[in-house]
């Protein structure tokens, strides 16, 4: 295998990218400078380096220091009563963009698989568990599952609802999935502002 197609195989791995536009990522790479390819690979290595995950919620953020959370973590005037759990960081991102939540987040690393048997391997339940526990001494009301409005979001939303039950009865948490502002088969990263804040309004 040439490196054409090592790096096409490669491309072909990121989410939502098929074999033929990987294809164009490679030869569009081909047709740049030694100076423009030279800068995208130190930019791939600085974000191994700069990057870390937050000890409470889980995203990524950009180190600060000795920092072990992130801004939104470490922001005081955010409700602390309200948990909003999501599978992805650019799920976390577009909820903030849109401005409808002021509480925090935990992201959940991904989604499981429907029928998968093993869904500690897929998404981080133990620490979202530590964390229920953790805040719930400090006045966690409620669990918001902000998960995908699609086949795999549903299978998710089952497991992680019911594992998060003992805890939610034993601390009186209320556990609440997004409403009906998310049509069937959507996923939350592409959804509207407007959409998310209907969403989140209607939560049931």
């Amino acid at each position: 295998m040439n490196a054409i197609e090592k790096l096409v195989r490669k491309f072909s791995e990121f989410p939502g990218i098929g074999p033929k536009q990987a294809r164009r990522f490679v030869y569009f790479l081909i047709r740049q400078s030694d100076a423009y390819v030279g800068e995208f690979k130190r930019e791939i290595d600085e974000l191994r380096s700069d990057i870390t995950v937050c000890a409470e919620c889980k995203r990524y953020f950009a180190k600060n220091g000795a920092a072990k959370i992130c801004n939104i973590c470490a922001d005081g005037s955010r409700d602390r009563t309200a948990l909003l759990v999501v599978s992805r960081d650019i799920d976390l991102e577009n909820i903030e963009k849109s401005g409808s939540f002021a509480g925090t987040y935990f992201v959940l690393g991904g989604a499981v698989p429907v029928l998968d048997k093993e869904p500690e391997k897929r998404i981080r339940l133990k620490d979202l568990l530590a964390l229920v526990e953790k805040r719930a001494a400090n006045g966690l009301r409620e669990i918001i599952l902000g998960l995908d409005a699609n086949a795999e979001g549903e299978y998710t939303g089952e497991i992680v609802s019911r594992s998060l039950v003992p805890l939610a009865e034993k601390h009186g948490i209320k556990i609440s999935e997004l409403g009906r502002g998310l049509s069937s088969g959507t996923e939350l990263e592409y959804s509207d502002p407007e959409t998310i804040k209907n969403a989140l309004k209607n939560r049931q």
